[in-house]
């Protein structure tokens, strides 16, 4: 959800769970419908940054803290300011209200905290000080308690009613950053900047275990409403979610162990394919990012994967020189093509789905019938090893590309070479048709794309930009953009008729070597790293923008190039992730997962 102009700071959700408010640097509040993802309402008052929401137990408030010293007292329904607040002597940092949403309590850069009487807006009492800034404050379930994490290293608990420190919680060997009460109000979890995570028992203020994993800050955590899970943040880039009876890391997506050669999207548009140096294929739901099924049976590296027409099969070329067809909804293998003397590097299914080609790194192509395995027929030419296979959108023809820099077109029917198409620098990695079959795009290790002309073979432009090289390449649904992915950790979009590049999204933890489209609006990437992601295009006036909507890694969630500053979880259970500290190539935003 993008609207904010600077860096998002606080997230929370409404008790129904039907709306997100989130709080930014640009001064500004922001009331969201979930299902819609629309903004509904812009609060604005504040003079400063904002930094923490809250929203009442009630319903029928929001409280926003900032550095303009003041809370604000929203109306959500109308978005009408209804009270300030105001006596720290600096920012305020975190704000939460009492259960029953009569009392606010609230940590500043003052090192205080303080509570405040929601109907008179009056600070009622100043709780005892930290010896600095305090990040992040919570009441306990009953409302009886506040817990305080400060940046000097410890938790504090406070009695509200006598204003008295219960305990002091030491352990963590950085700042503390959060602190959140389990549902039952017995245990208290604590994030550090020493990277662990703590859970404290709240009677004794003993520390009962220390939960490890992160790799750097963890800057974050919160309680699932049935009290089974604890969701943490990092600086390392993210999220955990632990099994709170057994203290340990639950996966929330597993993703491949090694490099991601290639994703393709199924015909409907819910699946995306993606294969990986690993040796497996994994089938990821479009919306979740939920890893459905990992289909094995190659004993090598899997170079590249593609769905059948119908989008009931699937095909892989490997190292181990075959070919697999695979049931999608069985997730077993039905056929295994064998013929090929080296690597298969590439497949592709004819438009019909009755046939399927594979290039190989023995520097022939083979042809065979996508229900028995039989060989039709074998294209050879090529003087090194092919790399790339497109079928064009009639069926009638084959373009092949190969590490000898050329790209061939070849006549199904007859089985022969129509054209050598000259002019890469380098190996051709890719090959696809335009939708319309009248162009041809060509991705190489020379840093640039080239389109021909399909009948004439001639060049229509070059598009140069990638400082690595390209290694995948795909027109978008309706042919006016094309996106590629390379060497250099970069996607690059482009505008067909111009040959301009309209964004790009830099950051990836590797070379990207797949790239597909899920629909006009939805692009789909693999990396060299071994991520999964999934992202959205958008059309903002001439520019183009390209968000994240979801990345499955290696058993964590990754936001890429950004801390996960906050986390917090919908009723239903649900994740939302906020970060702060805008990317260069996308801006701020929220987004669930």
């Amino acid at each position: 959800m993008a609207g904010h102009s600077n860096t998002v700071r606080g997230l929370v959700y409404s008790m129904d769970g039907r709306f997100i408010v989130s709080a930014s640097c640009d001064t500004t509040v922001r009331i969201w419908a979930v299902g819609s993802k629309v903004c509904q309402r812009k609060l604005e008052g504040h003079t400063g940054e904002v930094n923490c929401i809250a929203y009442s137990p009630r319903g029928d408030q929001v409280a926003s803290g900032s550095d303009d010293k003041t809370i604000r007292l929203w109306d959500p329904a109308t978005g009408i300011c209804c009270q300030i607040l105001s006596g720290h002597e600096d920012a305020f940092l975190c704000v939460a209200y009492s259960p029953q949403g009569n009392q606010i309590v609230s940590g500043s850069d003052d090192f205080s905290v303080r509570l405040w009487n929601v109907a008179t807006g009056v600070c009622s009492r100043i709780f005892g000080s930290h010896s600095d800034k305090v990040w992040s404050i919570a009441f306990s379930p009953h409302g009886d308690q506040v817990a305080s994490a400060s940046w000097d290293k410890t938790i504090r608990l406070w009695d509200v009613k006598s204003g008295a420190c219960r305990h002091i919680l030491e352990g963590h060997t950085d700042k503390a950053n959060g602190a959140v009460y389990s549902p039952k109000g017995d245990q208290i979890f604590s994030t550090s900047h020493d990277g662990t995570v703590r859970v404290w028992d709240v009677q004794s203020g003993t520390c009962r275990h220390t939960l490890t994993g992160h790799g750097n800050a963890v800057l974050c955590v919160a309680y699932s409403p049935n009290g089974d899970m604890v969701a943490s943040g990092s600086g390392d880039k993210t999220v955990r979610l632990w099994d709170v009876s057994v203290g340990g890391s639950r996966h929330i997506s597993s993703g491949h162990s090694n490099v991601v050669m290639d994703v393709k999207c199924s015909p409907n548009g819910n699946l995306i394919a993606s294969c990986s140096v690993d040796g497996t294929i994994r089938l990821w739901d479009v919306e979740s990012g939920t890893c459905l099924r990992t289909l094995s049976g190659h004993s090598g590296a899997i170079f590249s994967i593609a769905f059948s027409p119908q989008g009931n099969q699937l095909g892989s070329g490997s190292s181990d020189n075959t070919v697999q067809l695979w049931d999608v909804d069985a997730g077993t293998c039905r056929l295994s093509l064998t013929g090929h003397t080296d690597e298969v590097k590439d497949i592709a299914y004819s438009p019909q789905g009755d046939r399927v080609a594979s290039a190989s790194q023995d520097e022939t192509i083979r042809l065979c019938d996508a229900e028995t395995g039989k060989l039709i027929g074998t294209l050879s030419g090529h003087t090194d090893g092919v790399m790339c296979v497109a079928y064009s959108p009639d069926g009638s023809l084959i373009a092949t590309g190969s590490m000898d820099r050329t790209v061939r077109l070849w006549n199904v029917g007859t089985m022969t070479r129509i054209s050598i198409l000259k002019g890469h620098h380098g190996c051709v990695n890719d090959v696809v048709f335009s939708p319309g079959g009248k162009e041809l795009a060509s991705a190489s290790s020379d840093g640039t794309v080239r389109l021909r002309s399909v009948e004439t073979g001639d060049y229509l432009l070059k598009l140069t930009g990638h400082g690595g090289a390209v290694t995948r390449v795909a027109y978008s649904p309706k042919g006016d953009l094309l996106v590629s992915g390379s060497g250099d950790r970069t996607i690059r979009l482009w505008d067909v008729a111009s040959g301009l590049c309209r964004t790009v999204v830099q950051n990836f933890q590797g070379h990207v070597y797949g790239v597909t489209w899920i629909d006009a609006n939805c692009l789909a990437t693999g990396c060299q790293d071994g991520s999964v992601m999934k992202w959205l295009v958008i059309k903002e006036g001439g520019h183009h923008l390209i968000q994240p909507c979801w990345i499955a890694t290696n058993g964590t969630l990754n936001v890429i190039g950004t801390s996960i500053q906050g986390v917090v979880f919908a009723p239903s259970n649900i994740q939302l992730l906020k970060q702060r500290g805008a990317n260069t190539s996308m801006p701020s935003q929220v987004r669930q997962i």
